[in-house]
């Protein structure tokens, strides 16, 4: 049987999704992609904004309209959060959440064995252990994502993911020994640690993010490790230090800043001020040579005034982030901001979105620009146009010429820069 995935969201669902392809693989499926010809349509779903959900039900739909004789399976963050609804959603045959992606194969061979639809979420619970599939490949990429954490415990007050994921809980040490070992063996030279909050790593076993990253580091055979999406907590003066003395670790920090204002820091129930923010913003450049910051920034934010907009602008200046993920805020149902008064207009929070955009781009160019002349190490990922195209330690896109090989480091110096990817030949 052939079956083929659509994944929806962050680099954890892309990890999950993997997870999922290889036992179908091992229980005899061959996996293929989502635009071919399958027996079944596996959805895993993104529901951190009502787009999102709006996205997974138009696929959902979508798949069961072109393949009307496949099974079709939704899994993933909306229907963890959100049962009921998904329940409803009646062009899937299966609706699990992510806490049963384990059990996929076997809801699978229940209905084709006549079980007629399933529908079975099962909620996530405080206490529960780390659950999941390992993986020893990631299909078509050079580094490979690999899910150390899951849950969060912050309940920021504009987000579900909470309710989608449960509470903080930390994949062991052993089990991520033995899932680099696999990942080595396939050739992987770079891992990509991540999860919901990763900087929360550890906080349940007695571990810490630090010391996840010192594990994969002792592999001889991977070159580079990286973190996905970070909060500003836990990353503490020892786990900055320890980090910092690893040569593999990649300086690029993608920490959550939300707003730049310290009174919708507040309202949205973030646990740090811009001041602290800041001190840790300088504390990385410190002591990371050549560190790279990039973050997310929400604009509209209920009772977010034009001056409130005004200081978070400013402060997204004085940080002079590498690279800004900037969005407006979207109303959730469920969480306490979709019902807070002084809602902004959506012209309004469109307008604000707008000029941060064109703020972030700025130092955004004048940033590349700096790298003109320097002379860089690349890890290749693909071809383009003529070009190799890959990322540095700290994750600066460069198109280099004069290379014809991917996944090895090599070197370039820097002579342009087009849109957004340096331009290097290489040496």
């Amino acid at each position: 049987m052939k079956a083929a995935f659509y994944t929806l969201g962050c680099k954890v669902n892309q990890y999950e999704s993997q997870a999922m392809a290889q036992r179908l693989e091992r229980m005899g499926f061959v996996i293929c992609d989502p635009t071919e010809e399958a027996d079944v349509y596996i959805i895993n779903s993104c529901t951190v904004t009502a787009e999102s959900d709006r996205k997974t039900r138009q696929t959902v739909r979508r798949f069961r309209k072109l393949h009307p004789d496949s099974l079709v399976l939704l899994t993933g963050c909306m229907p963890q959060a959100f049962p009921q609804e998904s329940a409803e959603l009646d062009s899937a045959d299966i609706v699990i959440g992510n806490k049963s992606n384990h059990l996929i194969y076997d809801y699978i061979m229940q209905f084709i064995n006549g079980s007629g639809r399933i529908v079975a979420v099962e909620q996530h619970e405080s206490g529960e252990p780390f659950k999941g599939d390992t993986i020893s490949e990631f299909r078509e990429r050079t580094r490979a994502n690999v899910k150390i954490e899951d849950g969060c415990n912050r309940f920021c007050s504009y987000c579900i993911i909470p309710y989608a994921r449960g509470r903080v809980r930390s994949k062991p040490l052993e089990t991520l020994k033995a899932e680099i070992a696999l990942l080595e063996k396939s050739g992987f030279s770079e891992i990509v640690l991540v999860g919901i909050n990763l900087s929360a790593y550890g906080t349940d076993i007695g571990s810490s993010l630090a010391e996840a990253v010192e594990t994969v580091a002792s592999f001889d055979g991977v070159k580079r490790i990286r973190l996905g999406s970070l909060e500003p907590d836990h990353i503490t003066d020892d786990v900055i230090s320890r980090l910092s003395a690893v040569e593999k670790f990649c300086p690029q920090f993608h920490i959550s800043l939300q707003s730049g204002c310290d009174k919708t820091l507040k309202k949205m129930n973030r646990h740090y001020s811009s001041g602290e923010y800041y001190e840790l913003c300088m504390k990385l450049r410190k002591n990371f040579e050549g560190a790279t910051l990039t973050t997310d920034v929400m604009v509209g934010f209920p009772d977010e005034t034009s001056e409130d907009f005004a200081q978070s602008l400013e402060f997204v200046r004085k940080v002079g982030f590498e690279k800004v993920h900037v969005f407006p805020y979207s109303r959730r149902a469920g969480t306490p901001a979709a019902r807070m008064a002084n809602q902004v207009e959506n012209a309004e929070k469109s307008r604000r979105a707008a000029i941060m955009i064109e703020e972030t781009e700025k130092i955004r160019k004048a940033f590349l620009e700096l790298q003109i002349g320097k002379v860089l190490e690349v890890l290749p990922e693909e071809f383009h146009d003529g070009f190799v195209q890959g990322y540095t330690a700290n994750y600066t896109p460069v198109r280099i010429m004069g290379a014809d090989k991917l996944k090895e480091i090599i070197k370039a110096e820097i002579i342009a820069v087009e849109d957004d990817f340096c331009i290097g030949k290489a040496i």
